[in-house]
């Protein structure tokens, strides 16, 4: 009997070794082969304080060839300092449901629980900084996304470094009518829930609008009966992230 749980106890020891270890340490580089897949677990220093965040990297990631990178900002409800629960909507729900649809670099920071977006874009920034020093980006292909209080941050945030993205795609949030001359230079996909009752359509509506006065390129989605949650619909279309990668920079 002693043998038997020896031996199983070697076992899982083993399986725990080459299993889903996933912490990555900040400032830390992948090998360039073998290099970890799937939703990686990381932390940066902001402002001399600890920040988690994950990032996604498709099962065959390979650095010989540059990726395409994805920045995707959570609602408010995941605000928080766990690291964890801003890959449960969203993006990262889809990602999970539809792995072959994103072949593609994905980050994930957090936004902390006491402020907005607008507040943390030292977040946001060094994430995507750190994730492009980190794995081979292609600087044309990089796109902004985001939900609620992370498609609010989508539209501020693309406005202030229009020339940093490939395209936008904004949901069921609202901006500044006035960044719309720095927007248009962007292509834009909108969405928002018809009878959204949290963030009226309206905010979308009042972008889009000010985008097409300054001759934007910008597609706008109403989904019907979904509420505020606009995201699942989509997230989970097929044509939607197929159509953000297919975007590339000008610049």
């Amino acid at each position: 009997m002693r043998s038997f749980l020896t031996r199983v106890a070697l076992l899982l020891g083993l399986a725990a070794s080459i299993g889903c270890a996933t912490t990555i340490e900040k400032g830390s580089r992948m090998p360039s082969k073998g290099a970890a897949t799937g939703f990686l677990n990381k932390t940066m220093a902001v402002d001399g304080h600890e920040r988690r965040y994950v990032v996604y990297v498709p099962s065959d990631y390979t650095p010989k060839k540059t990726w395409p990178l994805i920045l995707f900002l959570h609602g408010a409800g995941e605000r928080g300092d766990d690291g964890l629960i801003q890959t449960e909507v969203g993006i990262g729900r889809a990602i999970r449901r539809h792995a072959d649809r994103f072949p593609c670099i994905v980050v994930m920071p957090q936004c902390p629980r006491t402020v907005w977006w607008d507040k943390a874009f030292i977040d946001m920034e060094t994430a995507l900084s750190r994730t492009e020093e980190e794995y081979a980006i292609d600087p044309k292909r990089v796109y902004l996304t985001g939900l609620s209080l992370g498609g609010f941050g989508t539209w501020t945030y693309g406005a202030l470094h229009a020339d940093r993205f490939a395209a936008l795609m904004p949901i069921c949030g609202g901006g500044n009518p006035a960044d719309a001359e720095k927007l248009a230079r962007l292509p834009i996909w909108a969405f928002h829930g018809a009878d959204d009752q949290t963030v009226p359509p309206a905010k979308s509506e009042e972008m889009v609008d000010a985008i097409r006065k300054a001759n934007g390129n910008v597609q706008y989605t109403v989904v019907p009966n979904t509420g505020h949650n606009s995201w699942d619909a989509a997230y989970d279309n097929p044509e939607t992230i197929k159509w953000l990668l297919e975007q590339r920079s000008k610049r």
